[in-house]
């Protein structure tokens, strides 16, 4: 198997990092427009091999004919968020990346499946989609898993209970009109309601949706590390055919009212890609918050002008 990871910058080579140490992949290529960088963080983590114990083959260059007959594609690259931006801040900036890196990746790995991870997540998406000619079922986001994974922490910080034990999964687009569901949400079995106070679960819920922009305004730039984590979760499943049931950025065409748009929802993800589309039932209120999400990624991707 062969990834390739688009992109040498924070979340492009914790990335890299990450696939390299499951030993999943027979080859990581790792490419970035800046001269050396990519090759000279390649060859450090190839060298990590040797203590860490894996085999995988890193591959740092400039060149697309590197990447050529790619299993799997990572979109990382794009402009990072500065203090006080929006996702859609970014917009005009990494919509001409993605569709500069995409054209020519997929061109040359016709058979790949793409995973997206440049913001604004769900307009990047679209943007892939349209660039590469592939069906939509090899061209997701990752975004859900890291939504959730946001989620979970602060639940876990509030509780005091291990994260492994608790079920949740947060819907809609990826920013500050995200969906997460405290109503489905278990600790151990337990629903999440039933330990807590609303109040306090308005204020996860809050601090999940603006749970980007908090590490932006610590770090001055993007998080990184939960995002390489949650791309190589969505890679995992996809080489292993391991048939996940993660919340990604897909593309629905009639799934939860919703059509031509690609929002955070949980699939089966394998060997295939999206292999389908979980529907959950959801309360009124629920429905408002997915259609007011779905509402600002649709004005979004309108902007790109595709």
């Amino acid at each position: 198997m062969k990834v390739t990871v688009i992109g040498a910058g924070n979340v492009g080579a914790t990335t890299t990092y990450l696939l390299a140490q499951k030993n999943i992949a027979q080859e990581v290529v790792m490419i970035d427009i800046l001269e050396n960088v990519p090759q000279g963080k390649a060859l450090d983590m190839y060298q990590s091999g040797a203590v860490e114990g894996y085999d995988t083959r890193i591959i740092g260059t400039n060149s697309y004919a590197d990447t050529k007959e790619s299993d799997v594609i990572v979109m990382t690259a794009g402009i990072p968020r500065k203090p006080g931006m929006s996702r859609e801040d970014l917009l005009n900036v990494n919509i001409g990346i993605v569709k500069d890196a995409v054209g020519q990746a997929s061109k040359l790995s016709p058979n790949a499946i793409m995973v997206v991870v440049s913001n604004p997540l769900d307009a990047m998406c679209y943007g892939a989609l349209k660039v590469s000619g592939f069906k939509p079922n090899r061209v997701f986001g990752m975004a859900g898993i890291l939504d959730t994974a946001r989620f979970k922490a602060f639940i876990s910080m509030e509780l005091r209970v291990s994260m492994r034990d608790i079920s949740a999964v947060v819907l809609g687009g990826h920013g500050d009109t995200m969906v997460p569901l405290p109503r489905t949400t278990l600790v151990g079995g337990v629903p999440l309601t039933s330990l807590v106070s609303k109040e306090r679960i308005d204020a996860m819920v809050d601090r999940t949706r603006n749970g980007g922009a908090e590490i932006v305004k610590l770090l001055g730039t993007s998080a990184w590390y939960a995002p390489a984590a949650a791309s190589v979760m969505m890679v995992e499943s996809i080489l292993l055919d391991q048939k996940r049931v993660l919340p990604c950025a897909a593309w629905l065409q009639g799934e939860y009212g919703m059509k031509d748009i690609y929002m955070g929802v949980p699939v089966i993800l394998g060997r295939g890609g999206v292999e389908k589309i979980l529907e959950i039932p959801l309360s009124d209120e629920e429905k408002a918050l997915f259609k007011a999400s779905a509402d600002k990624v649709r004005a979004t991707v309108a902007e790109t002008k595709l």
